[in-house]
């Protein structure tokens, strides 16, 4: 049997001995390398971005004795977020005992008395105090919400009832909740609504695993294997490399068109 007549493979993949263009393997292999290496590069990179951004905000607060370049030949990247680690574990310590809250109370206060910093101040603390604290609820239930049209379903993340006065504006008489709707595949934006606490139903999933469904469109879903993962990529750029080639395919098939005789 000559390769042209070997039988297609009832999975879908291509047989190992069909002839294959060097363009379509090119393709191919340029893809798996890209979902090996894309995450991690990308990773590396936000990183080294990260330790150089902290750095460079930490850098003017230390003497220059103290800084590793005085006594090598090269910056040491890192050290300006070892240092912040540990003013802020310092400032933690002194915060924790009656001098130190003492002195952030007549901080706040003086905060307070200025119109424009005191809202901006109040907002960011309730925030941080929120996302940083042990014992906050906000964002660590994940639910479905009918959104945006009726039958199709949304994945949110459940924060907290509103206030008394807020509740008290919200027309109808039950109980409701505010969730944040990501986005994919950026999940940092979204929408916050709040929502009836019957129409909310809430599922046994973790926030990453939200987060990597909405940021992988569906991709990954919860509980796969780093097996099922790359398999499912995998898949992905198979199924890409079938259409392209199956549009090369109709573009060659296609009868030309008559000649124009004069």
């Amino acid at each position: 049997m000559t390769s042209d007549q070997v039988p297609p493979d009832p999975s879908g993949e291509l047989h190992p001995d069909h002839p294959r263009g060097l363009m379509a393997r090119f393709r191919t292999y340029f893809l798996t390398g890209l979902v090996v290496a894309g995450p991690v590069a990308i990773t590396l990179y936000l990183t080294w971005w990260f330790v150089n951004w902290v750095d460079n905000l930490v850098r003017p607060f230390v003497p220059t004795a103290y800084r590793p370049e005085t006594y090598l030949p090269f910056g040491l990247p890192g050290s300006g977020l070892i240092v912040a680690v540990i003013a802020l574990t310092l400032l933690g310590f002194l915060t924790a005992n009656l001098i130190g809250r003492t002195l952030v109370d007549l901080g706040e206060r003086l905060l307070g008395r200025i119109p424009a910093v005191r809202a901006i101040y109040r907002g960011l603390k309730q925030v941080f105090e929120t996302l940083f604290s042990g014992n906050g609820s906000s964002f660590r239930r994940v639910g479905l919400v009918e959104f945006p049209s009726p039958g199709m379903w949304s994945i949110v993340l459940i924060s907290q009832a509103p206030n008394a006065e807020l509740a008290a504006s919200l027309p109808g008489e039950e109980e409701h909740i505010s969730v944040f709707l990501p986005c994919a595949p950026n999940p940092t934006t979204g929408f916050f609504f709040y929502v009836p606490k019957s129409k909310i139903i809430e599922i046994e999933m973790s926030t990453e695993d939200a987060a990597t469904l909405i940021m992988s469109a569906g991709v990954v879903q919860p509980g796969s294997t780093d097996q099922k993962r790359a398999a499912a990529l995998a898949g992905m750029a198979n199924a890409a490399r079938i259409a392209n080639q199956g549009t090369a395919n109709q573009a060659t098939l296609r009868p030309a068109a008559p000649a124009k005789v004069e």
